[in-house]
């Protein structure tokens, strides 16, 4: 399986006019800043955890924890082009924003929303649409959303394993299962019992993991944490993952990884093929013959 980054130039919405591939096991992403990713595989194409407003920077304004963004939005709601299902791995607004996901709702009416079951009503909430529009998952089920792509889902611990009354988790991570290739996603995450052995069993090609790390500080502030980059690596290392983008930095100043660590760490993986996700670049995973 090769995976390679390549850079483009011009805007992201540019990139998006073109519809997505249909080669077999050819998988493309995009970043979209914080733990926000555009997949396109099979011909379709599908974003995990949009944060393209400025809602956190308008409710936090004035408070310790401004979130005012570090980067521009790269690409508005309405110039992703189509899109055919949302993955939203659980309730925080930077992965389930209503300012990004309601205009998407409104302008595609065929789209559909994977959410956690135990989030179903706040999901409906702040994408505004109606339950025969979203797709309730807990951890361990597996369902096909697309042709020719299905999703599983697994536990996440952010910073803590939470279920509702029902016992059905919080926090999800996905696994995205085209023909020949799977992009497991962890969600916000820090390391738990159990985690590796659980992803192993994805046999993902490529991990998206959050490092932005965790502390005390932000602990007493009610701002939960993730993974740092050593942990990501140790993760993909445990789990036979053969490649991995870091994510989750860059957004917020008081919550954020430094990119020189984030690389120095990255460097030092090897055989691992790690990096941190950039704007501006297409990452590619496929067959090896397609490289």
């Amino acid at each position: 399986m090769s995976f390679e980054a390549v850079a483009f130039e011009g805007r992201l919405a540019e990139r998006l006019k073109r519809p997505p591939e249909r080669r077999p096991g050819r998988v493309s992403l995009f970043w979209l800043g914080q733990a926000g990713f555009v997949v396109e595989a099979a011909g379709r194409r599908l974003l995990i955890d949009p944060y393209l407003s400025d809602s956190l920077a308008r409710k936090y304004a004035g408070t310790a924890t401004p979130h005012e963004r570090m980067a521009p939005v790269p690409v508005q709601p309405d110039k992703l082009g189509p899109v055919d299902v949302v993955l939203l791995t659980h309730r925080h607004t930077d992965h389930m924003d209503p300012d990004t996901l309601r205009p998407l709702a409104e302008r595609l009416p065929d789209l559909r929303f994977v959410v956690p079951a135990a989030e179903i009503e706040e999901a409906s909430r702040r994408t505004g649409v109606g339950a025969e529009r979203l797709i309730p998952m807990d951890a361990g089920e597996r369902r096909a959303v697309l042709p020719g792509i299905a999703v599983r889902a697994v536990r996440a611990a952010h910073e803590t394993l939470e279920a509702d009354r029902e016992g059905r988790f919080r926090f999800l991570g996905y696994a995205v299962e085209t023909a020949g290739a799977t992009v497991f996603h962890s969600g916000d995450t820090v390391p738990f019992e159990g985690q590796a052995a659980e992803v192993r069993v994805l046999n993902a090609d490529l991990a998206l993991l959050p490092v932005n790390g965790r502390s005390e500080a932000l602990a007493s502030a009610g701002i939960a944490g993730n993974m740092t980059m050593a942990e990501a690596v140790e993760l993909c290392r445990a789990a036979g993952i053969p490649a991995m983008l870091a994510h989750h930095y860059g957004m917020f100043a008081f919550n954020t990884a430094a990119p020189e660590a984030i690389d120095r760490i990255a460097a030092a993986a090897a055989p691992l093929r790690a990096g941190r996700a950039r704007f501006g670049t297409e990452y590619r995973l496929g067959p090896v013959d397609e490289a």
